[in-house]
């Protein structure tokens, strides 16, 4: 009787793994037949494995990004919310007192 057991057991294994194997092979399958994409979807590359322009930088602006003015007003509120932040957190913490 455990010999059947354990054949049963070794069965089980072997197809669950085949169907994951399978599984694993569904999307090449899918590229293969042409039924993997919609119709609307853009058109894949020719060459397949090309990285992205990494290095290619976007061109220089023509104005600053932020004013000094702008850019002082807003690091002002930034350590007034930090300050306000310190102080509520020392208000709340019974060990700071």
């Amino acid at each position: 009787m455990p010999v059947d057991r354990t054949t049963r057991l070794l069965v089980i294994g072997v197809l669950l793994a085949s169907a994951l194997a399978v599984g694993g092979c569904s999307t090449s399958i899918a590229d293969l037949t042409g039924l993997g994409a919609p119709a609307d979807a853009p058109a894949r590359p020719k060459e397949a494995g090309t990285f992205l322009p990494v290095h290619d930088l976007p061109p220089d602006r023509d104005e600053a990004a932020m004013k000094p003015a702008e850019q002082a007003r807003i690091e002002k509120e930034l350590i007034d919310a930090r300050d306000r932040q310190v102080t509520t957190a020392a208000g709340q913490n019974p060990a700071a007192k």
